[in-house]
């Protein structure tokens, strides 16, 4: 009887040694969120398409491609900017539509995200007329970040993880919002804000926010990000409009200052 009673402990003591390599690892957004993700379901895994990409003119996830070097440069400015501050969110928005904004702010998560000791998020935050997931090619949950805001929707239950590459990054997508402003001015909102400036030390949160001119949305938001990403647009942008902003943002962190539309340089720039 001893000698049962010995293997049976035994093998009770085998199966408590094997049982933690049959967990499953932990999803990516746990590791960024931590607990301010809760205890709920996966977030959604989704592989990139490269046509869809290079269709919307994203190439921040591709260093071999040459013209992911201007938005390479952005991340290193942006990056020794805010660690030198100890910022983790950073907001991006333009005066007026159709600046690049949503492009700006796609592009540079997949070239901050190819950096291996960091883990970016990307929300879209432009409850009127959002772009992050057409742009990515990604499919939003449900009324994504609007559902969370206002309770109908968990933040994991939310969130995609997109991976492309050698880069993969937490994407936060949301549906139009008939009552953006209200969303966007709301409890839920501070709440959800607060959540995702929870993550580890090396997270970064980018939020593609509306354009300042169009509502004051932004303004609502501001208060709760450290530091701006402000992008305008050749023959779009008015020096008018660039003032009128500028009432805004007193008081708001300007990391840096983006131009987009302007014609390429003739003479490209070669190492050897």
């Amino acid at each position: 009887m001893d000698n049962i009673r010995q293997a049976i402990e035994r093998a009770k003591g085998g199966q408590r040694s094997a049982s933690p390599a049959l967990e499953p690892p932990r999803p990516a957004a746990r590791e960024i969120f931590g607990d301010a993700l809760g205890r709920g379901k996966r977030v959604q895994d989704t592989d990139l398409d490269p046509l869809h990409l290079e269709a919307q003119r994203i190439v921040g996830h591709n260093g071999n491609d040459i013209r992911s070097r201007s938005f390479d440069m952005l991340r290193t400015e942006i990056l020794q900017s805010m660690d030198a501050k100890g910022w983790k969110t950073l907001a991006v928005t333009s005066p007026t539509p159709s600046c690049g904004k949503t492009f700006t702010s796609v592009n540079l998560a997949l070239s901050m995200s190819r950096r291996i000791e960091r883990q970016v998020l990307l929300a879209d935050l432009d409850l009127r007329k959002p772009h992050v997931a057409d742009c990515m090619g990604i499919k939003c949950v449900d009324g994504g970040v609007s559902a969370v805001v206002e309770g109908r929707l968990e933040l994991h239950d939310a969130i995609v993880s997109a991976k492309i590459g050698s880069s993969q990054l937490e994407v936060l997508p949301t549906k139009p919002a008939s009552n953006s402003s209200d969303v966007a001015s709301s409890a839920g909102m501070e709440a959800l804000l607060q959540k995702l400036a929870g993550r580890s030390q090396s997270g970064i949160v980018i939020l593609d926010l509306p354009p300042i001119l169009t509502g004051h949305d932004v303004l609502s938001i501001l208060p709760h990000v450290d530091c701006l990403l402000f992008v305008t647009a050749v023959g779009k942008t008015k020096k008018s409009e660039i003032k009128e902003c500028s009432k805004y943002l007193e008081g708001t962190n300007i990391v840096r200052f983006v131009l987009n539309k302007a014609a390429e340089s003739a003479i490209p720039y070669i190492y050897y």
